[in-house]
């Protein structure tokens, strides 16, 4: 019989599950599902896989993400951003097991011109946003120990992410234009996955006191800030490698240039004091964050 606490991974399958699971492997019992194992849509499902599974601890990286789309799916996108987490919530908070949540910078507006940080009032500009704070907002109500991270601009080497399509586009075409006036920190997959396994294994061995100390609300991203145009310009100068010798010209447009079925925030910048100040923890740089990515792209190679 183990001792090891047994962590339930939901959305294991994502770019931020996968590197959950590499994290934590080995130092603890793994339970793993996702989209082929568990509809979030269908309470009485989700409740009885917490239940059979009996967890210490859940990591929810499960998300609808695809942010044009929810415009037309909004049900969908409530069902697996907002409904989901409660119901997991509710059911961690009924045992006493810890809930980690994970949500969006697209819960504001993007109209500060500063950092926005965790009592910023939210203001989300579409479905895929408003659904994300409905699903931190279930949490919170449930109570209990959980811990909400709210991220931006994540990507990683698995799955699908701007990294990986402008590397796609780069091999295929000569000239991209690229949105130049949405800022925000590009973050890794990895650098979350890593920074919520410090913080998981500090609270499981007590360093950081009673939950009413810590459970709540934390900014998680990468420091520093650039826009998307920005972003693909490192990304092409880092990974020539991976471009089949192609270097592509990126040209720099506006928002209103290239319009969507969703409005995005145009200042995406979330400030990290407060993680930095209660868990001591500060993740890479993007551009550090982003070399490790290319690096482990090109060793798959």
């Amino acid at each position: 019989m183990s001792n090891r606490p047994r962590i339930l991974i939901v959305g294991y399958a994502g770019q931020v599950g996968l590197d959950l699971m590499a994290c934590f492997d080995g130092e603890v019992e793994i339970v793993a599902r996702d989209r082929d194992t568990l509809d979030l849509a269908v309470e009485a499902e989700v409740r009885a896989m917490v239940r059979g599974a009996a967890p210490d601890i859940i990591l929810n990286a499960a998300a609808y993400t695809a942010v044009d789309r929810a415009e037309s799916e909004p049900e969908v996108a409530m069902a697996v951003n907002a409904r989901a987490p409660g119901i997991l919530a509710e059911e961690a908070a009924r045992t006493g097991a810890l809930m980690v949540h994970y949500s969006t910078d697209y819960v504001f507006d993007g109209s500060k011109t500063t950092p926005w940080v965790e009592t910023d009032t939210p203001n989300p500009l579409n479905v895929y946003g408003m659904s994300k704070l409905a699903g931190e907002e279930a949490v919170r109500r449930a109570g209990g120990r959980y811990l909400i991270f709210r991220t931006s601009w994540v990507y990683g080497v698995h799955g699908s992410n701007f990294l990986l399509t402008m590397l796609r586009l780069g091999r295929e075409r000569e000239r991209l234009s690229v949105v130049d006036d949405q800022i925000g920190g590009p973050t890794t997959s990895n650098e979350l996955a890593e920074a919520t396994h410090s913080i998981v294994s500090g609270i499981l061995a007590g360093r950081f006191g009673q939950a009413e100390s810590w459970a709540g609300l934390y900014h998680m991203t990468c420091s520093g800030a650039v826009s998307w145009c920005g972003f693909a310009q490192a990304i092409f100068a880092r990974a020539q490698g991976l471009l089949e010798g192609k270097r592509p010209e990126v040209h720099p447009i506006r928002t209103v240039d290239y319009p969507t079925p969703a409005k995005r925030p145009q200042n995406s910048i979330l400030s990290n004091e407060k993680l930095r100040g209660r868990f001591g923890i500060s993740l890479s740089s993007w551009e550090s964050a982003l070399d490790e990515v290319v690096r482990r792209l090109s060793a798959q190679r």
